[in-house]
């Protein structure tokens, strides 16, 4: 119990650290804040995963602590993010729906990354501590993780196509809930996500969450990677979008889904 009550205080600091630099994000003009947003949000994403899953990893955690961590952390992401997507895949939506240029869907994209590759670099550093057992053992492996692939390359390929798919569903149509309950629906379809694909591909569906915590581990080459982690959910919201949007309006002759997509569709968390 002591490892889970550190692990949560490695949260609960990744969260308060992010928090900083949202706060100094006010300080500069809203053309520039949103960037320092997506980036703080990104790295915050990225540094809870790596604990998570490392807590995870480590079999000392009864499952439904685990998916109860998953649903509370889940709700602290969303209620922190503010305008941020953490998601290249909202970005690059954004520039289809006109609502974002080319050229700003990709900066975001490019600090989204950077936010990941610097959240390794942080929870390498706090593993270092050796602050619990399960960090101590993570540091005498050399911070090395292995194979997270629980099925084929095309089985988790699948699964993170339709984690992708449902969440990107869900939050099309979590505007239709009341207000007050909107947050829980979305932190319930990411723990019910996690739960359902988690042993066969960790149910990231998030292009850079995969490559920060994913993609460092062995098993598999990073085409295979890119294949499961960026294809997957790429198209589980392509299609997704395009049958709500596009094929049922087409079929019933009205529309289901607006094209303004609530901000809080892409923020992928867990």
């Amino acid at each position: 119990m002591t490892d889970l009550w550190v692990s949560v205080a490695v949260l609960g600091v990744s969260v308060l650290l992010s928090e900083l630099i949202r706060s100094a994000a006010r300080l500069f003009p809203r053309d520039y804040r949103i960037y320092l947003l997506e980036a703080a949000s990104t790295f915050q994403l990225c540094c809870c995963t790596h604990e998570l899953k490392l807590l995870g990893d480590s079999a000392q955690l009864e499952l439904s602590y685990g998916l109860a961590l998953t649903y509370t952390v889940t709700l602290v992401h969303l209620a922190t993010f503010q305008d941020a997507t953490c998601n290249p895949t909202a970005a690059l939506e954004s520039v289809c729906r006109g609502t974002r240029s080319l050229r700003a869907a990709g900066v975001l994209i490019m600090l989204q990354f950077a936010a990941a590759v610097a959240a390794q670099s942080y929870v390498a550093s706090v593993w270092s501590q050796g602050l619990s057992d399960i960090h101590l053992r993570h540091q005498s492996s050399d911070f090395r993780c292995f194979d997270p692939l629980g099925g084929t390359l095309l089985e988790a390929a699948v699964v993170e196509l339709a984690c992708a798919f449902v969440f990107q569903a869900a939050c099309m149509h979590v505007h239709k809930l009341d207000a007050r309950l909107q947050v829980h629906f979305i932190a319930a379809v990411v723990t019910a996500a996690v739960y359902a694909g988690g042993e066969i591909s960790g149910a990231i569906f998030n292009p850079v969450l995969a490559f920060s915590v994913q993609f460092p581990c062995s098993g598999h080459t990073y085409l295979e990677y890119c294949f499961v982690y960026w294809l997957g959910p790429v198209l589980g919201v392509v299609s997704c979008i395009l049958l709500f949007e596009k094929i049922i309006p087409f079929l019933f002759g009205g529309s289901t889904a607006g094209m303004d997509v609530p901000a809080i569709q892409k923020k992928k968390t867990q």
